[in-house]
């Protein structure tokens, strides 16, 4: 398959269970769900605007096991973009990140130019092990961004995607869809006519 320059690929990475899938979901298709399903590999596509015209934000859902190095490492060779997820009720979950930042580091070599963002998932739980200054930390070290996030809650998950797109800079890239003029609401108003039917 040809790869498509119109394409913006953003891979998420984190630990099984903090929640990848649901800020992928909730973002996507604006839905959230309860249960706990394992992934292996999901891709989902969505339209946005890229140098003013149209290109497609390809984002892969990976593994939260780390059964599959070899997709991993072709995630990251592919990606233009990465979400490192940790949920903040594991202090474990934050730890896994550190081989996957450091693989990411040695496949792309010069990172500062590559948009990561260190994400804490799931803030809206009160049995946290991990304070927003922890990851503000860890950010800081990496050199990347950092946001904390709920995908149950919807808190800051459009935020995360629009964020993650501010801080592309060989591109423009924006989550709006350049939309003609607005919808001629004036021309549309019924302007005092009336119909009896």
């Amino acid at each position: 398959m040809p790869e498509q320059s119109n394409d913006y690929r953003v891979v998420v990475f984190g630990a099984a269970g903090v929640g990848k899938s649901s800020l992928v979901l909730r973002f996507v298709r604006g839905t959230f769900r309860e249960t706990y399903i394992p992934t292996v590999e999901d891709t989902y596509r969505q339209v946005i605007s890229c140098d003013k015209s149209i290109c497609t934000l390809q984002i892969t859902d990976t593994t939260g096991s780390h059964q599959f190095p070899a997709m991993q490492r072709l995630s990251i060779s592919k990606g233009h973009a990465f979400i490192l997820v940790y949920s903040v009720t594991s202090r474990q979950s934050l730890e896994d990140l550190q081989p996957i930042f450091e693989q990411i580091c040695q496949i792309k070599g010069d990172i500062q130019k590559i948009p990561i963002m260190l994400v804490g998932n799931k803030s809206d739980e009160t049995q946290r092990e991990l304070d927003a200054s922890e990851g503000q930390a860890l950010a800081s070290k990496w050199r990347c961004s950092f946001m904390e996030t709920s995908a149950k809650m919807n808190y800051n998950v459009q935020e995360l995607f629009q964020e993650l797109l501010n801080l592309e800079k060989r591109r423009t890239v924006s989550l709006q869809v350049e939309k003609k003029k607005k919808e001629q609401k004036k021309k549309d108003k019924l302007q005092g006519k009336c119909s009896v039917m």
